[in-house]
């Protein structure tokens, strides 16, 4: 499928044309809003982009989409795997629709028989897809098994964060924040922030805006529960002369301290 046209994509689901709305149900467009991925129809998605899926796969999947949207997103993924097995990941992955490549993360996310280093690598061209709304799935699908063991999962991502791809370098932060979007948060970072400190020191002066966000998202969520822990790091951040990458991530991550 051609990449579409850039658009403005509405930011809310009643504004969203029915001409789009219809095409993005069908997969021949990819969504360029949250908006958008959230309001198209998966079900339909899932007829259209895989018509030969089996009844009982069909079924499940059907099921899964009266659920919230990540539940919808990985119940999606889990029938998919059953169905097909590790090789349905593939086409999934190379779909011309955000949202059916986010369905490859939920299936490599839920691929048994994998450790943690090769689950990432298997990740890894997901977190760094073009499109915003995978690389989000991305982190989601993987996040459990990272906060299952917090040690591993920091050391295996502390290397993402000198990738030349802002993408995984973002990733590498953006999937272990202490409270983040649309998951559970990880009780062990809220109380020991520090432990986090292998990926988010060398990140500290991230020239990408993109990463710099995550870094204060990640910093303002440990403050929540770790306020002098954060001003501390930040103070020692800004000693002497700082990039202006670690002002912009101090500023942001101290935005609701006083």
């Amino acid at each position: 499928m051609n990449a579409p046209a850039p658009r403005k994509g509405a930011t809310r689901s009643a504004d969203i044309p029915a001409e789009v709305l219809d095409a993005l149900s069908r997969g021949e467009l990819q969504s360029a809003t949250l908006a958008e991925a959230l309001a198209l129809d998966q079900a339909r998605l899932v007829q259209t982009a895989f018509p030969d899926l089996p009844p009982q796969a069909l079924a499940k999947t059907q099921a899964a989409c009266q659920l919230g949207i990540l539940q919808r997103m990985n119940g999606i993924g889990a029938a998919l795997l059953q169905a097909w097995g590790a090789d349905g990941i593939a086409p999934c992955q190379t779909h011309g629709s955000d949202t059916v490549r986010g369905w490859a993360c939920f299936m490599i996310g839920r691929q048994p028989g994998l450790d943690l280093p090769a689950r990432l690598a298997a990740i890894q061209p997901l977190a760094d897809d073009a499109h915003f709304g995978v690389r989000e799935w991305a982190w989601m699908a993987m996040r459990p098994h990272l906060a299952q063991d917090l040690d591993a999962a920091i050391a295996q991502l502390a290397p993402w964060t000198a990738q030349p791809s802002e993408r995984l370098r973002r990733f590498a932060c953006e999937a272990l924040r202490p409270r983040g979007v649309w998951c559970p948060h990880i009780a062990a970072l809220k109380q020991q922030p520090q432990r986090a400190l292998p990926i988010l020191w060398p990140l500290h002066a991230d020239p990408s805006p993109y990463v710099q966000d995550s870094v204060a998202n990640w910093l303002n969520d440990a403050a929540k529960d770790q306020p002098d822990w954060v001003r501390d790091v930040c103070a020692q951040w800004l000693h002497a002369q700082p990039a202006a990458a670690t002002r912009r991530i101090c500023q942001r991550a101290l935005r609701n301290l006083k």
